[in-house]
């Protein structure tokens, strides 16, 4: 792996040397205070910002360094990244390193660096940031800004301005720097990221402003094309020579081994090769399946310094459970070679200390399979990735299937909330009609049902639906939201997060359903155990009361039944100051709200979970309310009418 700079207070703290100008002003900095150290530079230490007593309109921040002749220290904080000393700042006085930022605007994130003026030159910490109280009331809240069309800042150049563009298959966790970092599939409006890395990741503080970091793998590791020979040599085949490589849909997650807390990815690595005569798929048709996928793993203990990965090595491969045959009549013969496909790895550690790895895309079903905890690889001794169903039965059990060789079912996701295990599915092609189920267990490897009962092994429809292609009125909507990653910011909340696609419909340019743009939505919990994804994304609404008040009015209501590759769109419900509903679809219903649940009751039997969320639609955008539930054997989605 490629490796930064090192100096001791971590790669991705940034310094910037710096002529003192001889009219005593302070030197401004190159390239936004971006520069890196030059090679030779003294180590020194710069801590990053400690932040506390955070109020309405101040916060006390402090730091340490080992600099010395020191002419001024203080911090530079900003509502933009990365800020310099072109932004607000203010200064320590005496020996003391910690002050108390005042004037600052409430429920406004901001991010803050220390920096330091030594021997002529300019240092600064990495950032940290932080989000002051709210004042009580919507009047202050201020809506995220970054634009949903980002096609004209899509190119690599622009990258430090993406936040959330060129996001597809999100991995996403918490890590002890109070950083989330969000890695993800090689894919990127005009393919973007070619050329510079695999497994991009990024990272943010608040879950709406995000921080670019670039790839966490250089190329691809020589163990891939070693195992997949290996594997050739074994059939009977010749090497492949031309190696045609995917990167796919990491999972990374925080975990403690020996008592150390580490950071662990894996990874899917795709060979586009035939399987027959080992060339590239683009060529000439020669009646194989393509080769196997790889699942990789990767392991850091600092992934704020994002070169910091090192690979591990191969954890386990695609199987079959039809022998050497590798045959299929046609290019469009979907009938899989392989029972279970390497790709699309989830990582958990059940409370027990057990750690399991959750697989499988499109080829017969979704597999578990255990873990060594001390070495993230498969426990069991695998045999070769061939053979009968019970020869390869170490690869996995079936714990989800639709049915039959070739599915409309990958992307799983799993995590472990007061008793049961949920396992979050990707249904359908990923462009227009991706959409997301949910199935649980009281066990990581299963039995699966869904809401209904229904054995997931064997299920062509898991309810309820989590997300679906939609649109609110007056905007065009959403599709291709799926492939989630399902997280916890240690405070009991749940979060959604997956790419978005633009609808077909969208005339502005070419390919808009290449526009893949990263989603985060909150999640709440039905009363009987479901999770629930909001319509709207996150927008760090301030978490105030809800009166029945608030509720009389109209609302855009969505009935989000499955319907494959439409979008679901809003009617207007109306909710009368009479506790009856006097328009749409559930007209003459009476209503009930319990400000203390955040529930609506309609005498309809469903039951509507309020929350405060962000009005993205709306112009400029803003605060609002929105629900979600489920019932009768659907999932409803609904925000305040604008």
């Amino acid at each position: 792996m490629q490796r930064k700079i090192s100096i001791s207070f971590a790669a991705a703290l940034l310094g910037a040397c710096l002529l003192w100008t001889s009219c005593g002003k302070d030197p401004q900095p190159e390239n936004g205070g971006n520069n890196k150290p030059e090679p030779g530079e003294a180590s020194y230490e710069l801590t990053v910002p400690q932040v506390s007593e955070i109020t309405v309109n101040s916060a006390k921040v402090s730091s340490t360094t080992d600099l010395k002749n020191i002419s001024k220290k203080g911090f530079v904080y900003s509502t933009k990244s990365n800020p310099t000393i072109s932004s607000s700042r203010q200064m320590c006085e005496g020996d003391a390193f910690s002050l108390t930022l005042e004037g600052l605007s409430s429920g406004t994130t901001y991010y803050v660096r220390a920096y330091v003026l030594a021997d002529s030159k300019t240092y600064y910490s990495e950032q940290n940031s932080f989000q002051t109280e709210s004042s009580g009331d919507l009047s202050d809240y201020k809506a995220p800004s970054y634009a949903d069309d980002y096609r004209s800042i899509s190119g690599w150049e622009n990258r430090a301005s993406w936040n959330l563009a060129n996001v597809h298959d999100p991995t996403v966790f918490l890590a002890d720097d109070g950083y989330y970092y969000m890695y993800q599939t090689d894919a990127s409006f005009g393919n973007a990221h070619d050329g510079h890395g695999h497994f991009h990741g990024r990272r943010s503080k608040n879950l709406i402003d995000w921080e670019y970091l670039g790839g966490t793998m250089t190329s691809v590791p020589s163990w891939v094309l070693e195992k997949s020979n290996e594997f050739r040599a074994g059939m009977g085949l010749g090497k492949v020579t031309e190696p045609q490589y995917g990167y796919w849909a990491p999972s990374a997650r925080k975990v403690s081994v020996n008592g150390k807390t580490i950071y662990r990815m894996y990874y899917s690595i795709v060979m586009d090769n035939y399987i027959g005569n080992g060339k590239p798929a683009s060529t000439a048709f020669d009646g194989t399946w393509t080769e196997r996928a790889f699942i990789g793993l990767m392991e850091t203990e600092n992934p704020a310094d994002n070169g910091s990965w090192v690979d591990k090595g191969y954890v386990i491969c695609s199987s079959s459970d039809r022998g050497l045959d590798y045959s299929r009549k046609s290019t469009s013969d979907w009938e899989g070679y392989f029972r279970f496909n390497a790709i699309d790895p989830s990582y958990i550690v059940t409370p027990e200390g057990k750690h399991w790895l959750i697989y499988g895309s499109w080829h017969s079903g979704i597999a578990a399979v255990e873990l060594d905890p001390e070495s993230g690889k498969v426990k069991a001794e695998l045999p070769n990735p061939w053979g009968t169903e019970a020869e390869i039965a170490p690869y996995g059990k079936l714990i989800e299937s639709r049915g039959g060789r070739w599915q409309g079912s990958e992307g799983p996701e799993v995590i472990y909330r007061n008793g049961y295990y949920y396992l979050f599915l990707a249904y359908d092609g990923l462009d227009v009609p991706y959409n997301t189920r949910v199935v649980r267990s009281a066990n990581v490897d299963g039995p699966y049902v869904d809401i209904n009962g229904s054995d997931a092994t064997d299920l062509s429809q898991a309810y309820p639906i989590q997300t679906h292609p939609y649109a609110f009125a007056d905007d065009r909507g959403w599709v291709g939201i799926s492939h989630c990653a399902v997280f916890e910011d240690g405070k009991g909340n749940w979060f959604y997060a997956s790419q978005a696609r633009f609808p077909n419909s969208d005339t502005d340019s070419w390919a808009p359903n290449a526009v893949m743009l990263g989603h985060v939505r909150k999640i709440v919990w039905s009363e009987d155990g479901w999770p629930m994804v909001l319509p709207e994304r996150y927008g760090a609404v301030p978490d105030l009361e809800i009166s029945a008040d608030e509720i009389c009015g109209s609302w855009e209501h969505i009935d989000l039944s499955y319907a494959y590759a439409q979008q679901r769109t809003s009617q207007i419900m109306t909710f009368g100051e009479d506790g009856k509903i006097s328009e749409g679809p559930w007209s003459g219903a009476s209503w009930s709200f319990d400000p203390e649940t955040r529930r609506i009751s309609v005498s309809n039997g469903v039951t509507l979970y309020v929350e405060r969320e962000c009005d993205w639609e709306a112009k400029p955008r803003k605060a609002s309310l929105v629900y979600v539930a489920h019932g009768n054997n659907k999932t409803y989605w609904g925000k305040k009418a604008k």
